[in-house]
């Protein structure tokens, strides 16, 4: 009778084992839910990513087709910029040519009216005689005196420009500065008119700038400008004018002048240096 009181385990273990398959059947169905959950949302993350990397290989095509329409702007208008740079340079100096033209102009009209007066005011008591002398006036009884006409006045004789100009230049050269200044002003002098009385007149300015003399240097510089603006020349005693300025502390006057030769001959090798010493200084340039 005590045996049959006694309660059998396997049937206790069986219904464990039961529950234990459940839990773990159910364990296994998260696991899967959470598996396909996150292949879901990994797709979904891979898409984005693609869309992303699309996104950014058209921005990045776009980005090259405007860098390349900016580039192609950029040249084009550096292109007008020259071309408008040459026109610009080429219209100053059509205008210093005029300039020169008028100077020239305006000095022979001032030589023809001062040849006027001096006539004007030659005595009235007889003709003009070759020479600049006058013919006495005949007497009363109409005879005119035995005397003969008095001699006319020696004339300079003007030495030949180019010889006197290259001599000029050969002891300008050879440091022989005090007489090549009176061989220069000789051609200034006998030529006034001449393209060479402007480049006398620049190598004045060379030897009053080399010795120091930077006031004589920048009104023989001013010479060159003003008379000369054509020449060849012109460029280097602007450059030269600037300088001689900045060596007599007048930087305004100086920079100004600088500013002035980069705008008129931009493409010359003085308008480099202009741009160097401007650098140097702080002073910024506009972009041509």
């Amino acid at each position: 009778m005590i045996l049959g009181s006694v309660p059998l385990p396997a049937h206790a273990a069986s219904k464990e084992i039961i529950q234990l398959q459940t839990q773990v059947q159910q364990l296994l169905d998260m696991v899967q839910r959470l598996q396909s959950t996150m292949d879901t949302r990994f797709a979904v993350l891979q898409n984005l990513a693609q869309q992303t990397a699309d996104e950014a290989n058209r921005m990045t095509t776009s980005v090259n087709t405007l860098q390349q329409k900016m580039n192609a702007q950029g040249e084009t208008l550096n292109g007008q910029l020259d071309t408008a740079s040459r026109q610009a340079q080429s219209l100053n100096d059509s205008v210093d040519e005029l300039k020169t033209r008028v100077a020239k102009l305006d000095k022979s009209i001032q030589d023809l009216h001062s040849q006027l007066q001096n006539i004007q005011s030659s005595p009235q008591g007889g003709a003009p005689a070759p020479g600049g002398g006058t013919s006495p006036a005949p007497d009363a009884g109409g005879s005119a005196p035995a005397s003969a006409p008095a001699a006319a006045p020696p004339s300079s004789q003007a030495p030949p420009l180019q010889a006197s100009f290259q001599a000029a230049l050969r002891d300008y050269h050879a440091g022989k500065y005090e007489l090549a200044s009176g061989e220069f002003q000789d051609v200034i002098h006998y030529y006034p008119l001449d393209d060479m009385a402007g480049q006398a007149q620049f190598y004045l300015g060379e030897i009053a700038y080399g010795q120091g003399d930077f006031a004589n240097a920048v009104k023989s510089y001013n010479a060159v400008l003003e008379g000369f603006s054509g020449s060849p020349r012109a460029p280097a005693a602007q450059l030269h004018k600037g300088l001689a300025l900045l060596k007599l502390n007048k930087r305004d006057a100086g920079i100004h002048e600088l500013r002035q030769l980069v705008q008129r001959y931009p493409q010359t090798p003085e308008a480099g240096q202009a741009r160097t010493k401007l650098n140097g200084l702080g002073v910024r340039l506009s972009p041509r």
